[in-house]
């Protein structure tokens, strides 16, 4: 049994990693034929690709995926842990399981994602949900298929959680739900240490894949039929600063530029690692998709300073003026806490003002959610939950007021779309744009997914576009 530890999972140091070749043990291999598995994911587009990874790894044992827990013989909750909101739903749906398992004695129950890094997650469990079969951190998704092996030999309780990172693995097999647009992990875990956040506990230190990897795998898909990918990162653009002298992100979608793919997007990035390079490498390539989200979480320089976010609102501002000068029709998109620890109203006021400098064209808004273990725990906090509610319901008005700005001057314009499928709109298809926004069309010719089509934007509402194909 292995239990995390934060004061371990917070060390950071320059020990060697290593890059090993995944290989399934054989003894395993279509063991399990004939069962069926359910999985859950919550959280971000990294828990999304992981949750491929896992499918993967469950069908090599043989299990067959359905899409109502109820019908399976094994369910995994794929977690977050980066808000009380995933937190509860995660929790919420083991309470399901549990009266589910009264039912069918057999039924396996497991645990992955962020929340199983979490020490008192792991403590929660030992003490009140005896019923889960087991527990696997994020550090060694590639022991699931052994974990899982294990708990229904021995019908024993497994939890196995590393608290630091360890190698990384190449070759892991993966299911990918979608046929035309494909994540692409080029980095694990953070180094910034962002005193709300949770992150680089649960993911551990940064660590590069090499370029040599990503490359082959961008190549893979493209040979079969991709026509988007999404390079993916807790910190995507601190890629490479681990194992190169002189090659960073920059470069890398650079070198992903010149080959034969329709789409490139990134995410996330965080601004203290946003380099000259990579803004001139966005603006010089058309497959570089001119979207970019670029969280600053406050507009006041003394709730950043609090949050530990090294940089200033002068500074934040300096680069996103530096990409709207040189990214053309750019869109940024943005997450804004409200509500942290010390935050003023005139520290509010501060965020209110970025945001009419910036009229984003999208935005994540948040009131602050306490996570145990980060520093931010310990901040005195003396705003009451109706005034942090009342800043939010302030500040999704100035936002909502310049997303339909924004998409109102599209309006007649003619955008690239990739095309997802059949809307809910009755005889409407949808996708989305370079910029990424969300467009619902007609079309006189039968299309399918992954068609790359050109739609004149007809009509403007806050949150989607509508059009029809030119």
């Amino acid at each position: 049994m292995r239990i995390p530890d934060y004061n371990e999972a917070r060390t950071r140091d320059k020990r060697e990693y290593k890059r090993l070749d995944f290989k399934l043990d054989k003894e395993v291999l279509n063991k399990y034929s004939g069962k069926k598995y359910f999985i859950k994911t919550y959280g971000c587009q990294m828990n999304e690709h992981d949750s491929e990874n896992i499918s993967a790894l469950l069908e090599k044992l043989g299990f067959t995926r359905v899409d109502n827990y109820l019908d399976a013989d094994l369910v995994l909750l794929n977690t977050c842990s980066i808000r009380e909101n995933a937190h509860n739903k995660a929790f919420g749906m083991l309470g399901r399981l549990k009266h589910l398992k009264l039912e069918k004695k057999d039924l396996i129950i497991g645990l992955t994602g962020c929340m199983a890094q979490e020490t008192l997650v792991v403590e929660e469990i030992l003490r009140d949900y005896k019923f889960v079969n087991f527990v696997c951190g994020t550090h060694n998704l590639n022991e699931l298929p052994r974990i899982i092996d294990k708990s229904i030999e021995s019908n024993k309780q497994q939890i196995e959680v590393y608290s630091r990172e360890g190698d990384l693995y190449e070759g892991l097999p993966v299911v990918r739900t979608n046929n035309y647009k494909a994540y692409v992990n080029i980095i694990y875990g953070c180094d910034k240490f962002c005193t709300y956040c949770i992150v680089p506990y649960t993911r551990g230190r940064e660590r590069s894949r090499l370029k040599e990897d990503i490359l082959a795998e961008v190549d893979e898909l493209i040979k079969d039929g991709y026509k988007e990918i999404t390079l993916l990162g807790q910190n995507v653009n601190a890629y490479g600063k681990d194992l190169y002298e002189d090659y960073n992100l920059g470069d890398l979608l650079e070198e992903i530029a010149k080959k034969d793919i329709p789409r490139i997007r990134f995410m996330t990035s965080h601004p203290w690692d946003f380099t000259d390079k990579m803004i001139e490498v966005i603006g010089k390539y058309k497959n570089i998709m001119p979207s970019v989200h670029l969280p600053v979480q406050s507009g006041s320089n003394k709730v950043l300073k609090l949050m530990g976010r090294r940089y200033t609102r002068e500074s934040y501002l300096e680069l996103f003026h530096k990409i709207k000068d040189t990214v053309k029709d750019v869109a940024i998109s943005t997450d804004i806490i409200v509500g942290f620890p010390g935050e003023e109203e005139s520290d509010f006021l501060d965020t209110l003002s970025l945001v009419e400098e910036c009229k984003y064209d999208n935005a994540f808004t948040f009131i602050f959610s306490e996570r145990v273990g980060t520093p931010a725990c310990k901040l005195k906090d003396n705003t009451s939950l109706e005034e942090k509610e009342e800043r939010l319901q302030r500040l999704n008005e100035v936002v909502n007021r310049y997303f339909l700005e924004n998409n109102k001057k599209l309006e007649g314009t003619v955008l690239n779309v990739l095309v997802e499928g059949v809307s809910e709109k009755k005889d409407m298809y949808y996708g989305y744009s370079e910029t990424n926004k969300l467009i619902n069309f007609t079309s006189d010719s039968i299309l399918k997914p992954g068609d790359l089509v050109d739609v004149e934007i007809t009509s403007a509402k806050t949150w989607s576009l509508d059009g029809r194909i030119k």
